[in-house]
């Protein structure tokens, strides 16, 4: 992790540790984090009045939905791994529920309209394959193909 800038760092733990959790690919998440590429604090506006809060950009119409599980935008607009977990557990039930390939219900967490899906889609398999070549160089593996 040491050859990373140190603002890197924190998105590369908790996204690898919140891959882990929820049971998703972490190469997935890390492509969702980098492409996000949001910060601690930071607020978006959309230009349908909502608005992308934190690292994770959540969007804020979505997290009106998890307001009644008292999650608040305050929550993922802070610094640390709860954003992270929360896109996590949000990109495992787009991957169990959604339709199509891994990689459109993955895009899912941008955008489920066709054409916003499908830009996504493409930058998310080519950020994912950078990051699983990333992770397979750092960590050793434990599928028994690779020996």
């Amino acid at each position: 992790m040491m050859d990373l800038p140190p603002d890197i760092q924190e998105r590369v733990v908790c996204s690898i540790a919140a891959a882990i959790k929820y049971e998703i690919p972490a190469n997935i998440l890390l492509a969702i984090a980098e492409k996000e590429g949001g910060k601690p604090g930071q607020w978006v506006s959309n230009r349908d009045g909502t608005h992308d809060v934190g690292s994770m950009q959540f969007n804020t119409l979505f997290l009106q939905d998890l307001s009644k599980y008292g999650i608040t935008p305050d929550h993922v607009a802070n610094p640390g791994c709860y954003a992270y977990d929360l896109a996590a557990w949000r990109v495992r039930l787009h991957i169990k529920n959604d339709k199509g390939d891994i990689w459109t219900r993955a895009a899912n967490y941008h955008s489920r309209t066709p054409k916003y899906n499908a830009k996504y889609r493409a930058d998310l398999i080519v950020r994912a394959v950078k990051w699983a070549d990333w992770l397979e160089a750092r960590l050793p593996s434990s599928n028994t193909n690779n020996q």
